[in-house]
């Protein structure tokens, strides 16, 4: 398993240094003058932004790495379905092959067969016989034999030179022998040529096979960094959601402490004119009391609406 660091160090991308990161405290929100609150808010946007931006890198190499692993697999399932091709291919020419075997065993028994009822298998060859025929005759021919020998020699002379001539004429007419072991081995040679096929395309479905594996092994791979690299997205991109969650908290606060000020100028400004309509009031009474009045005077009287 792809730990997050080795991913981070793989892919080139910014560790987050949690010491970056800005806090803030309920004690920092409540008691924190506006000055400083204005200086927290600009802080926590700061670090939200780059934040951001950290989780926007990551997530665009997450988006990546899995796309390249849709590829590995779509790589895999294309070596599977060559492989199931070629395999098919490979059951086809064996079924053939065998098909042909079985016919070539069978015209080779027939071979066999025809051999034994023409006794081409058994028996003297036509050398031995001739050979025993000369030694015969020149026994015949050398020896002094009595009437009864002489007639033995003699038939046995005729029996050799009968089995002569059967054994040549078989072996005169071995034209249909010869053509059944022709096609017996034309037969098994075609068997040899699917067999051959056989080799070859079960060679290339392996090949394909293991292809298919290892594209299946890499695309696990490349998925186990789109994971570690997704629980790095999220890493950042929760701790740029509380930087904008405090950020909002801030900015919240700001308002309050804006309204506040609002409302203490309010009762500054009504105090203020309340004091302004007694003191008009006091002059006013003066003025109807004959005292001559200033131009200061008669502003404020002005002001306040008494004149």
């Amino acid at each position: 398993m792809v730990t997050k660091e080795e991913v981070i160090e793989q892919y080139e991308i910014e560790a987050m240094d949690e010491a970056d990161n800005v806090d803030l405290s309920e004690d920092d929100l409540e008691n924190g003058s506006k000055g400083q609150l204005i200086k927290r808010a600009g802080q926590l946007r700061d670090r939200r932004n780059e934040l951001n931006q950290m989780a926007s890198e990551r997530a665009s190499k997450r988006d990546d790495l899995n796309a390249k692993t849709r590829e590995k697999v779509d790589e895999a399932q294309e070596h599977r379905e060559k492989r199931d091709e070629l395999n098919e291919q490979v059951q086809e020419h064996k079924d053939k092959r065998n098909e042909l075997n079985a016919e070539a065993n069978e015209l080779f028994d027939e071979v066999e067969d025809l051999k034994q009822d023409m006794e081409l298998g058994s028996g003297k060859s036509i050398e031995e016989l001739k050979e025993e025929i000369e030694d015969l005759e020149f026994r015949q021919q050398t020896e002094v034999l009595d009437a009864d020998d002489e007639r033995e020699l003699i038939e046995k002379i005729d029996d050799k030179r009968e089995k002569l001539a059967e054994k040549k004429d078989k072996v005169d007419d071995t034209s249909e022998l010869d053509d059944l072991v022709e096609e017996a081995e034309e037969v098994r040679s075609e068997a040899s040529q699917h067999h051959q096929k056989v080799t070859e395309l079960a060679d290339k479905a392996q090949e394909h096979h293991n292809q298919m594996i290892e594209a299946y092994r890499e695309a696990d791979d490349i998925r186990d960094e789109a994971d570690e690299m997704h629980e790095l997205f999220v890493e950042a991109q929760e701790a740029a959601d509380q930087h904008h969650e405090d950020f909002v908290r801030v900015q919240k606060r700001l308002r309050e402490l804006d309204k506040e000020e609002e409302r203490e100028r309010k009762d500054e400004r009504a105090e203020k004119r309340e004091e302004e309509k007694e003191e008009a009031e006091e002059i006013y009474q003066k003025f109807k009391e004959g005292e001559t009045l200033d131009t200061e005077d008669l502003m404020k009287l002005q002001k306040t609406g008494l004149l």
